[in-house]
């Protein structure tokens, strides 16, 4: 933040019903959501002048406030992906430290698998054939073809293997087993996702993120709305965002993220270090993800990631580093555009209250620092908040 300028916390988070929900619509989730956020913080929903959603809706984010009965001064319909939570995130704080608003609400909410069920869509093969996307849609480039097209590219580069990428899958489960909330609790091994039907080469299914119904809340205000709210504020210490390319062939280095540079700002902003964070939340959308991002973060070197996720470094109980603490996207929770789910599972950290996956700090009490790090498309977006106590 500018010197000067007003502190920014969060202040509520929320998840609306999430997993297997086939009685909801989407907009009843963005509502189920957000209304527990606001009661999260102890706030009425008169305090918010700032709203931000994205996904649903002709007129992102208008109708959600409407259906809300909201009427905001400040909005925010940024969609990049599942990085747009966090990008929002960014924005919305500069907008509280800059005075255009005191308390911004971001909410999410999605029938993905519920529609599927139901007949009303099918899975999504591509995001469209117009523009630079013309030129590789012809050929049946899928969105999880590119994921695993840049997984290969650091298997070849780096010595990655396939049971280093099966580890992110396990330990998230093992986290997952540890949280109420979560879709799938049961544990994995290696073999498991290793024999699981293939879905794009190197990818099988357990590489890959569930398909659930769920939604998401987070309330940001100003240090002077912070001190009204019942919970105790978790600060936004500092954010990057970053666009990487559209067109695989745009893009530089497949084992490169955005990450890198969104990561780099975020933490040269909040004035810490990489080694300083607690624990990570970092999207997950393929395991592959995890393992890169962790190393464009600077939690290991770049071609290190590999040896990085293995012994169970990842784990809430005994891991150096604990990743998706709430069991990510791989096994708890992933109706979308994920990015909202991983600043409410880094607060709830933050504040102590993850109950049995409760990760501890370096000097055995609560957290004090976390990092929460969105993707968007296929690689070609990134957003990264820094959050403390």
């Amino acid at each position: 933040m500018t010197a000067g300028s007003r502190k920014v916390a969060v202040v509520g988070v929320a998840l609306s019903d999430c997993g297997r929900v086939d009685g909801a619509t989407a907009y009843a989730l963005h509502a189920q959501a957000a209304r527990r956020a606001l009661a999260d913080a102890g706030l009425d929903r008169a305090v918010v002048d700032g709203f931000a959603s994205a996904g649903l809706g002709t007129l992102a984010p208008v109708e959600v406030a409407e259906y809300l009965g909201l009427r905001p001064t400040w909005v925010d319909s940024t969609s990049v992906g599942g990085s747009t939570w966090e990008v929002m995130a960014a924005h919305a704080a500069d907008a509280i430290a800059a005075g255009h608003a005191n308390a911004v609400l971001l909410v999410y909410g999605s029938t993905a698998r519920a529609d599927i069920r139901a007949g009303r869509r099918t899975g999504d093969l591509s995001f469209g054939a117009r523009g630079p996307l013309q030129f590789e849609v012809p050929y049946g480039h899928t969105l999880i073809a590119k994921y695993a097209m840049a997984a290969r590219r650091h298997m070849i580069e780096h010595g990655t293997t396939i049971e280093q990428l099966a580890q992110v899958a396990v330990q998230a489960r093992a986290n997952a087993a540890l949280n109420p909330e979560a879709m799938f609790r049961g544990p994995i091994t290696v073999d498991d996702v290793l024999s699981g039907p293939p879905v794009a080469d190197p990818f099988t299914k357990l590489h890959c993120c569930i398909r659930s119904d769920g939604g998401a809340a987070v309330l940001l205000a100003a240090e002077e709305c912070a001190r009204d709210s019942r919970t105790a504020p978790v600060w936004v210490l500092g954010t990057g965002e970053h666009v990487s390319h559209a067109a695989m062939s745009e893009w530089p280095d497949f084992t490169v993220s955005p990450a890198a540079v969104s990561g780099r700002l975020a933490f040269e902003r909040a004035g810490v270090r990489p080694a300083e964070i607690d624990f990570a939340e970092i999207y997950d959308a393929f395991t592959y993800m995890t393992l890169v991002t962790l190393e464009d973060l600077g939690f290991c070197g770049k071609g290190e990631g590999g040896a990085f996720v293995e012994r169970g470094r990842l784990l809430v109980r005994g891991g150096d580093l604990p990743v998706n603490t709430d069991g990510g996207g791989l096994s708890a929770q992933h109706p979308g555009m994920r990015g909202l789910f991983l600043l409410v599972e880094a607060v709830r950290q933050l504040r102590g209250e993850a109950g049995e996956r409760q990760v501890h700090g370096r000097d055995g009490g609560l957290p004090r620092l976390a990092v929460a790090s969105g993707t968007g498309g296929w690689f070609c977006s990134s957003g990264t908040v820094v959050l403390g106590r």
